[in-house]
């Protein structure tokens, strides 16, 4: 039995104390990849961000806002756990002020200067110890495959899945897991709980019984 730790959902990054940036990520794939996980009979983690779906029962659930919250606990719940899945998405960019009331309408344009943020998994996949092992998500809107392979090298990860624009905030998905040497080990097309469970089974096979 394995400690998975699974980032799920979207973050917020706010602009003032009722405005923020974020994107469509439902949480429903993290919610599946929970499932699947405990399904196999793994101990599950989840640190995910403000969603409107369910988490399975038996996963403990640490939720956050902001990616630099999700940074920080996904962080200090990594030391205690096998591997991750990062199937988050969280905010790559936020503002570089906050400010502490609305911002009112003036009749001109708006200027938001952006800074990035931190990189979840990259951080964690530097940090990552003998027998930890990482999965990445690469969810791009072209160039799929090649983008991913560069994802995967740039944040040591051991697979990669990668998917398209059409996963965001919907009840399927289209992947293909992709190894550290380029080769597509597996593609899957279904459900999210169908696409969840053969993920799972490519890592249970590669990166949990196979580290005997």
């Amino acid at each position: 039995m394995a400690r998975i730790l699974i980032t799920s959902g979207p973050t917020r990054q706010y602009l003032d104390p009722v405005r923020y940036l974020t994107n469509a990520s439902s949480g429903r794939m993290g919610g599946a990849l929970a499932a699947a996980a405990i399904e196999l009979g793994h101990q599950v983690v989840i640190v995910s961000g403000p969603v409107d779906i369910t988490y399975p029962a038996e996963a403990t659930v640490r939720p956050v806002v902001s990616t630099e919250e999700m940074f920080d606990v996904a962080r200090a719940e990594f030391s205690k756990c096998d591997g991750l899945i990062g199937a988050a998405a969280p905010c790559d960019y936020r503002p570089a002020r906050v400010e502490p009331s609305k911002i009112n309408k003036t009749g001109n344009p708006l200027l938001l200067h952006l800074t990035e943020t931190n990189d979840v998994v990259a951080a964690l996949g530097s940090e990552k110890k003998a027998g930890q092992w990482l999965v990445g998500f690469a969810l791009e809107t072209e160039d799929h495959r090649l983008r991913a392979l560069a994802k995967l090298e740039r944040k040591s990860c051991d697979l990669m899945v990668s998917n398209g624009i059409e996963a965001m905030h919907s009840l399927n998905n289209r992947v293909e897991i992709i190894d550290a040497s380029g080769v597509v080990l597996r593609s899957l097309d279904g459900p999210k709980e169908d696409v969840a469970r053969g993920i799972l089974a490519i890592i249970q096979q590669r990166l949990i019984d196979g580290k005997g």
